[in-house]
């Protein structure tokens, strides 16, 4: 009974939200919309990083280059040949993807699949390492990777990028995208590959103990978080309809692994919560880095402030909350149910409390009185 209420209540929720997006999409003004397409495509990259650092306790820093290769593959394969040769007008493009153009739902897919190759070639070596010593050499392979996109002019144009890609990167496409990676996670943890991943996060030799190949589990998750990347990397290309290889630097991966310590590592509705919630706050905060008149001094602009605000935030969560928003948890409507409780206990406690001055202020009565025997015995 009380499972068939939840799944009512889910129903309902995600028949809202659909109702929203068609309103969204409908009477929204272009930049209020790019900022809730934003929040989708966050989403799914921040479920992707928290699959190897909340999940299997993969310390990873390259996120940003497995983005560059499923972003560029997916706009090679979905530019028609006139605008290729718009853009490559320094130096011609190779000829075997000169006239090469599919639909953009298989080139997502084809994108998504090299970037989980190069994410297999880079992790077969690399997950040998752990911590700190893993962080820096895959920061060290997005590196590479950007710096090979930036000299394969032939292929990817180089520094100046792909320019005028069609815009496939629609509401509709993006918030699906969300959804259908947010299920999939869901169910890949409920799985027996789930639980492998989050006993080696735990304790890898507890889990080797048991009969899980430590290392296989470790490929697998970097494969599939290196898909779910390119995924996200191809979705924001077609979403903005230029790229370059400026775009995937480390600022970007900071910018989602905000996303995953906020809402906390191995939540999956915390990343989701916490995805929507920077991704407006970005452009909320936006006007720190612009000259600011204020009552008692001005300000010239300082660009950058905005991150400085976005890195006090993750100070103040790793000293006062280090498990995030939701923790380890997830979200469910007997939570929502009982937060209500709590809150409207604390509301009436504190009115009882106002309430109860009278009542304490009889039990003096007695009190007093009892002073007054004792002092008529003493006469």
């Amino acid at each position: 009974m009380k499972q068939t209420k939840n799944f009512r209540y889910t129903l309902i929720a995600l028949a809202v939200f659909a109702a929203f997006l068609v309103v969204a999409d409908s009477f929204f003004d272009a930049f209020t919309l790019r900022v809730l397409n934003l929040s989708a495509i966050y989403i799914i990259l921040a479920l992707s990083l928290n699959l190897l650092n909340g999940f299997t306790g993969l310390f990873s820093l390259g996120h940003s280059g497995f983005m560059a290769v499923g972003a560029y593959v997916c706009a090679l394969l979905t530019m028609p040949a006139e605008l290729k040769e718009m853009n490559f007008f320094l130096v011609p493009m190779v000829p075997f993807l000169k006239n090469l153009t599919l639909p953009f739902i298989p080139a997502l897919i084809v994108g998504g699949l090299a970037a989980a190759f190069v994410g297999f070639l880079i992790g077969a070596p690399v997950l040998r390492l752990k911590d700190d010593y893993l962080a820096i050499a895959t920061l060290g392979f997005s590196e590479i990777i950007r710096v090979l996109i930036t000299n394969a002019q032939t292929i990817t144009n180089g520094a100046q990028g792909l320019k005028g890609l069609p815009r496939f990167a629609t509401t509709y496409a993006v918030w699906i995208t969300a959804a259908l990676v947010t299920f999939f996670m869901a169910l890949l943890m409920r799985s027996s590959y789930g639980r492998a991943m989050k006993a080696v996060r735990d304790d890898e030799l507890a889990a080797e103990a048991m009969g899980v190949d430590v290392f296989k589990v470790k490929v697998t998750s970097f494969t599939v978080s290196s898909f779910i990347a390119g995924i996200g990397g191809a979705l924001l290309g077609h979403m903005i309809t230029t790229i370059d290889p400026k775009m995937f630097t480390f600022l970007l991966t900071f910018n989602i692994l905000l996303i995953v310590v906020l809402g906390g590592t191995g939540s999956i509705s915390g990343s989701v919560i916490a995805a929507v919630v920077v991704t407006i706050l970005m452009e909320v905060l936006r006007f720190l880095d612009e000259p600011m008149n204020l009552i008692f001094f001005k300000t010239q602009g300082l660009p950058g402030l905005r991150m400085v605000v976005f890195s006090l935030m993750l100070m103040l969560v790793v000293i006062f909350r280090q498990r995030g928003l939701m923790g380890g948890r997830e979200f469910s409507w007997d939570m929502l149910k009982n937060l209500g409780g709590i809150l409207g206990k604390r509301v009436s406690g504190g009115s009882g409390s106002k309430g109860g001055l009278g009542s304490k202020g009889s039990r003096r009565g007695p009190k007093g009185g009892r002073r007054g025997l004792k002092g008529g015995r003493d006469a």
